[in-house]
């Protein structure tokens, strides 16, 4: 219930903003207040506009560590509508950011735990109508801010390829259960290649599409520029499926814009002849790049040229300054949207989940509990907005233009760029005593090839092409905006070149 400030109240509010009003000044501002507060009282008592849950719920299962091999559940359910649709028989995993109605989501974090969401995501919406089964809640990282699958509260989910090594992350359980087999497909989000990441790290296909392709409402945001959903999948022709499904507007995202629908499961037969593949030279040769790496997304490369695409080496020097305008743009945000705002934002239209944002509330007084990866995120954006009030959030935003155009005119001479998603294979988790360095260095150390297209927009998709020491390497191709047709015809025929695992 909304309470009115007191004289004291504002005493702490000015100190907190550096003022130093006097007694007879704050007596005049609590008056002046009033007529506010009054609205503030009024705006509490009216019921929240939320959509109407209509879809029944069955409860809820917190699996047993034998029924949780890779650590990759939070919880699992079984939630179906209908038996027919073109997600029939499929059984689908939500990253643990998207809201199910009736059923808990803490995004890694023990803070959140209870937090019990009143509505379903726009895509979980969408699934459901389209005759799929919602299998359960896959761990994510802590408030997704972790490139690798060490972070969250409940314990570390392994690859199931290597048992011990990285799923990848932040969307690390719903790669983990599509690779092991437990579901057909999954969602993940991706603000920096938490979907790429773990498809590369666990050998599956994972696009993320077009900025505000898929509608986000309903999911916890990260940065309100950056957030995107996609699928997960095992095969190329699933992640079409489920794009169909789930894209499109949906009348609440405010990031939702000029939105291009494509026939991506149409696109799967037209075969890679007549494509001209870019081969991103910055995409390769990164002080912590693994040869090969390098050297089978190289192969696959020479791969496509025998498929019938044109292949050729391109640059695009601007790729380098990826990283720095998405660290400008995420860094500064962070302590903004998961913090002050409780993990909502501010200054966009949509949706706002009022279970999600009371349960980020929390965080006050309980700092000391954030995995070192937001700590560390969350004291350099208090750092920056306090010194440089913003300065470099604000160029950073502006720089993105400039990196948009580059990719954009690259592009213009080639339909598709390929790179390795990440640079190097799953590394290991690190030992439960591993200290902040080690935590974080295996939480960034992924992004440089992908976080650049977050920053852009621009459709990427990571699919398997080739396994060394049980590991699997991805391969990044990366499309025009709302060309993710491209995208999967080009993938669809290098995955039916071949086995992946004996490339």
């Amino acid at each position: 219930m909304f309470e009115k400030p007191t004289l004291a109240d504002l005493r702490q509010a000015a100190i907190t903003l550096g003022m130093s009003p006097s007694d007879d000044y704050l007596a005049n501002a609590l008056k002046i207040v009033g007529p506010l507060g009054d609205a503030y009282a009024a705006l509490d008592a009216v019921p929240d506009e939320l959509p109407a849950l209509t879809r029944p719920r069955d409860g809820f299962h917190r699996p047993s560590p034998a029924g949780n091999p890779h650590g990759a559940w939070y919880v699992t359910t079984t939630i179906k509508t209908r038996p027919d649709g073109r997600l029939a028989g499929k059984r689908i995993a939500l990253k643990d950011n998207v809201c199910l109605a009736g059923v808990p989501m803490m995004v890694g974090a023990k803070l959140l735990e209870g937090c019990v969401p009143e509505v379903d995501a726009t895509i979980v919406t969408r699934i459901l109508d389209a005759g799929g089964e919602i299998a359960g809640k896959a761990v994510c990282e802590y408030y997704c801010v972790s490139g690798g699958s060490h972070t969250s509260e409940s314990g570390p989910v392994h690859n199931p390829r290597k048992r011990g090594y990285s799923a990848g992350g932040s969307s690390s359980g719903s790669a983990a259960l599509v690779a092991a087999g437990d579901v057909d497909m999954a969602i993940g989000g991706d603000q920096a290649g938490s979907i790429r990441i773990p498809a590369s790290f666990c050998g599956i296909v994972g696009l993320k599409p077009t900025y505000g392709l898929v509608p986000y409402t309903g999911i916890a945001p990260l940065e309100i520029t950056l957030d995107v959903a996609g699928p997960m999948t095992a095969t190329v022709a699933d992640n079409a499926l489920l794009l169909e499904v789930i894209a499109g507007p949906d009348g609440l995202d405010s990031r939702q814009r000029d939105v291009k629908l494509g026939r991506y499961v149409e696109a799967l037969d037209g075969g890679a002849k007549g494509l001209r593949v870019g081969v991103l030279t910055e995409g390769f040769g990164h002080p912590n790049s693994e040869p090969d790496v390098d050297a089978k997304v190289r192969a696959a490369a020479e791969r496509f040229a025998k498929l019938g695409a044109t292949v050729n080496e391109i640059s695009v020097p601007q790729h380098a300054l990826g990283f720095p305008v998405w660290a400008g743009i995420r860094n500064d945000s962070c302590p903004i949207t998961l913090l002050e705002t409780s993990g909502a934002g501010l200054a966009h239209e949509g949706l706002y989940v009022p279970a999600l944002q009371e349960a980020a509330a929390r965080w006050r007084g309980r700092a000391d509990e954030f995995a070192d990866t937001l700590k560390i995120s969350v004291l350099m954006g208090t750092y920056t907005l306090g010194r440089y009030g913003g300065r470099f959030y604000a160029k950073a935003q502006n720089l993105r233009r400039r990196l948009r155009a580059a990719y954009d005119a690259a592009l213009a001479s080639c339909d598709l760029l390929l790179l390795p998603a990440t640079a190097m294979k799953a590394q290991p988790i690190p030992a439960k005593d591993a200290g902040p360095i080690e935590i974080t260095r295996r939480s960034w150390e992924a992004i440089r090839n992908t976080c650049p297209f977050n920053v852009t927009g621009h459709p990427a998709i990571s699919i398997p092409c080739g396994i060394e020491d049980e590991r699997p390497v991805g391969l990044m191709l990366v499309g025009r905006h709302w060309d993710e047709a491209t995208i999967y015809r080009a993938a669809a025929a290098f995955e039916r070149s071949d086995d992946w695992k004996k490339m």
